[in-house]
């Protein structure tokens, strides 16, 4: 099977080792997949290695203080009484136009 490719594509997979100098694809050996702790994506981790991974990135996280997290409370419970209000508000007003056309 012959591939249509311009020189330049055709030198960069050359350089790259994905075909050889006819342009024919170079048979490459299959990789496993690692994981960050260099072992094989197949291999299970145990419980005990999982809960440390876990307590590693949780160290990591950037943790909202006592003070953001009051202040973004605020702000959803303000904007949920606001649109509750809203809602509430709307249907009154289209029930009693409801009734109001019916009668």
């Amino acid at each position: 099977m012959v591939i249509a490719m311009n020189r330049e594509t055709k030198r960069l997979l050359q350089r790259q080792g994905q075909i050889d100098r006819d342009g024919q694809p170079v048979a490459q050996k299959a990789t496993t997949q690692t994981s960050r702790a260099g072992r094989p994506e197949s291999q299970r981790t145990t419980i005990k290695q999982f809960f440390s991974e876990v307590r590693t990135e949780l160290k990591r996280v950037d943790w909202a203080s006592r003070k953001e997290v009051r202040n973004y409370a605020t702000v959803v419970l303000l904007t949920l009484t606001f649109l509750i209000s809203l809602i509430f508000g709307l249907n009154v007003v289209f029930s009693r136009l409801v009734i109001f056309l019916f009668k």
